[in-house]
């Protein structure tokens, strides 16, 4: 509608200035030069001189070119400013309308760029009901994506911002899938700070760069031209009789059905729940010889259910049936928090965290861990003093790791006298506190 107003517009004004150069030419005997001058200075009222003195007719003429001009463009200013406005309001209410749908979205897929390896991923989500947003800064892609009905952001995938807007806190994972791996690099890091439990899985052009994307927070990382290259080998050497021993050795993926038995500590709990205690993707539900292929994460199991994991080689009985231990982090760094969140969870607890001496006492008397990492400096009340009350106050076996920056002999000394179990310095190895942990947990009576 905008778009027929300004062009009704434009085509006024120039019939307007063909009306007038013709008057000029006609009833002045005007050159063609001089009549359309005289004829632009007249409807802009700029308010130059006339080139020669008007004639009574030319007088009237003038003054009747005067209103249809002024009122040309008028109407053709009023047609361009409603124009732009109107695209700036649309484009602030689709957004608005796309951002308010995402926000309903729980336990979505974040993609982070849409080439050929982010629409491959997209159309099978899609074509399996899994609900997706896309993260995408081309705005010819983004008006794809608008015809295609999809969920969207326009932008940067590193910004913190639309990682937000596209639900990061509610997702269950994120392919990072942009051009160049420093840019998936950044946008690991940033989502792995935004969601320490997030599944990231991430994109690598170079080898030589997943090591550095696994280390800024990524759960794995695929380089699709070597993964391309080895099937198709693979392929060829099968086809043609020779497999070689390293090939046919390797560790596959298998599908294993794991039957939900009376007693089972996975009765009653959800898939979701499951799936990160067992860190595993569950597949498949069969309940009642009925199917459900990627059931809803929601879902509780049940006696008798049949869950289908892709597990390599034989699943562990005792990983499926072990409750997870539950692990307290008390510290005023968020970095830190963050990252110790991250590791732990992937170890296989249950990360619980508190950002002050106070909130740490509190969470571990609620929650009743089997362990807890303590800061040895924390607002409210110092490390300390929390491994004191919790001494105080419960009688299970809980072990209590000391972390501090101090490498005094005598700061280790009070820690153990208070009745931490051990002193751990703060080191660039983040692995050594993980370490600590497990053992002390291994070796509880």
């Amino acid at each position: 509608m905008a778009s027929n107003r300004l062009t009704i517009a434009i085509l006024f004004c120039l019939g307007t200035i063909s009306f007038g150069t013709s008057g000029y030419m006609i009833v002045e005997d005007y050159g063609f030069i001089d009549a359309f001058y005289m004829t632009i200075i007249t409807i802009t009222t700029v308010g130059f001189g006339e080139i020669v003195p008007l004639s009574g007719p030319g007088r009237m003429f003038t003054v009747v070119l005067i209103i249809v001009g002024f009122g040309g463009l008028a109407y053709a200013a009023h047609s361009i400013a409603e124009s732009v406005l109107e695209q700036v309001w649309s484009k602030n209410a689709e957004r608005k309308k796309m951002q308010t749908r995402i926000s309903k979205l729980q336990k979505h897929y974040i993609i982070c760029g849409y080439g050929r390896v982010g629409q491959a991923a997209a159309q099978y989500f899609t074509e399996h009901g899994i609900p997706i947003v896309i993260i995408e800064f081309s705005d010819e892609t983004c008006e794809k994506l608008k015809e295609q009905g999809l969920h969207y952001i326009q932008g940067d995938a590193t910004s913190d911002e639309n990682l937000i807007n596209a639900g990061i806190k509610r997702a269950s994972g994120l392919l990072a899938l942009l051009e160049t791996d420093p840019l998936n690099l950044f946008t690991t890091l940033t989502a792995r700070e935004l969601n320490p439990t997030l599944r990231i899985i991430s994109r690598s052009a170079e080898s030589s760069a997943e090591q550095k994307i696994l280390k800024a927070g990524a759960d794995s990382v695929v380089c699709p031209h070597a993964t391309a290259g080895k099937h198709i080998a693979e392929n060829i050497l099968s086809a043609t009789g020779h497999m070689p021993e390293i090939i046919t050795s390797s560790v596959a993926m298998h599908p294993q059905w794991v039957d939900i038995k009376e007693g089972s500590s996975m009765v009653d709990k959800s898939i979701a729940e499951l799936t990160t205690k067992m860190g595993r993707d569950i597949i498949g539900l069969r309940r009642q010889d009925r199917d459900f292929i990627h059931p809803d994460p929601s879902t509780l199991l049940q006696v008798d259910d049949k869950i289908l994991i892709l597990e390599e080689g034989a699943l562990e009985e005792e990983l499926i049936e072990a409750t997870p231990q539950k692990i307290v982090i008390v510290d005023d760094n968020p970095v830190i928090v963050h990252l110790y969140a991250r590791l732990f969870q992937k170890a296989g607890f249950i990360p619980l965290t508190a950002s002050d001496g106070r909130k740490g006492l509190e969470l571990i008397l609620e929650e009743k861990p089997d362990a807890a990492v303590i800061d040895f400096m924390l607002p409210e009340l110092s490390g300390i003093e929390v491994v004191k009350k919790v001494r105080k106050i419960l009688t299970y076996p809980i072990k209590l790791i000391v972390f501090t920056a101090d490498e005094q002999e005598q700061t280790r000394k009070n820690a153990l006298a208070a009745g931490a179990d051990q002193v751990v310095v703060k080191s660039p190895e983040s692995a050594e506190v993980i370490d600590t942990v497990v053992k002390l947990i291994r070796n509880k009576s």
